[in-house]
């Protein structure tokens, strides 16, 4: 059983760190094509989400204390990052193709937005899980 834990944390971790970290250098240079990495990143946190449902169930279950809460804050905002990278870098990629000059100018504004937004709740996200283990 020590096996799947370790596979499931390796998962989660290689997952959270891709999903992170292409967060955070699409954030800091916006001179990136976003559009180009949107898809890897949203299925690296479907992963993140799949294995940490799992760890959360392994590890915590239906306990509900200090450490949990202070996790569950984290949880709270990975879902918010993915929502923002959803709705302002996936919904404005899939309306590039064909867009003017200017309206592409203005997609990239607002997807590099999208992407500075998830990067800091990632940040709280780290933060949290960091915290939490000193509970």
């Amino acid at each position: 059983m020590q096996y799947v834990y370790i596979v499931v944390i390796g998962l989660h971790v290689l997952a959270g760190v891709f999903w992170a970290g292409t967060t955070v250098t699409l954030a800091r240079d916006p001179e990136i094509r976003a559009e180009r990495f949107i898809r890897p990143q949203l299925g690296a946190a479907g992963m993140v989400f799949l294995t940490g449902a799992l760890l959360w169930y392994f590890f915590h279950g239906a306990y509900f204390g200090s450490t949990e809460m202070v996790l569950a804050l984290g949880i709270l905002t990975a879902f918010a990052a993915a929502g923002v990278l959803g709705a302002m870098v996936r919904a404005p990629s899939q309306r590039l193709a064909g867009a003017s000059a200017e309206t592409e100018t203005q997609l990239r504004v607002r997807m590099a937005t999208g992407e500075r937004i998830a990067a800091r709740l990632l940040a709280i996200t780290v933060l949290c899980m960091a915290v939490a283990r000193m509970f």
